[in-house]
């Protein structure tokens, strides 16, 4: 079970890793507009807010790698890093109205959080 759950985490911080990514640096080009669903000119406007928002996407990241580093000693660090990523997407969901962000970002972060419970 820690073997799934090690994986699950994994794939959240790549997948925050890639929101990174999506946000600082593509976030008003072809892949940022079509993956947000927004126009150029709401991008443009938005651009320093999303490079913000981004960053923070890479120390979600960042905390879930660390608690993958550290093995057996890490499951506390890689519960709080899932739990912040949990309810970053509660609450993405709930002020946007996007029920996309709770699947995409929340459901794999309950998912590692159970199994790593499990564990």
């Amino acid at each position: 079970m820690l073997i799934a759950a090690n994986i699950v985490v994994a794939l959240v911080a790549l997948m925050h890793v890639y929101i990174l990514v999506l946000e600082m640096f593509l976030w008003d080009k072809p892949a940022g507009l079509r993956v947000f669903r927004q126009t150029l000119e709401a991008a443009t406007a938005s651009k320093v807010l999303a490079a913000n928002q981004g960053l923070y996407n890479g120390f979600l990241a960042a905390g879930l790698f660390w608690g993958l580093s550290l093995g057996a000693a890490g499951t506390s660090v890689k519960v709080f890093f899932l739990a912040c990523v949990l309810v970053a997407g509660l609450y993405g969901a709930a002020t946007t109205g996007n029920r996309r962000i709770l699947l995409v970002q929340g459901a794999p972060a309950a998912i590692g959080l159970v199994l790593l419970l499990l564990a």
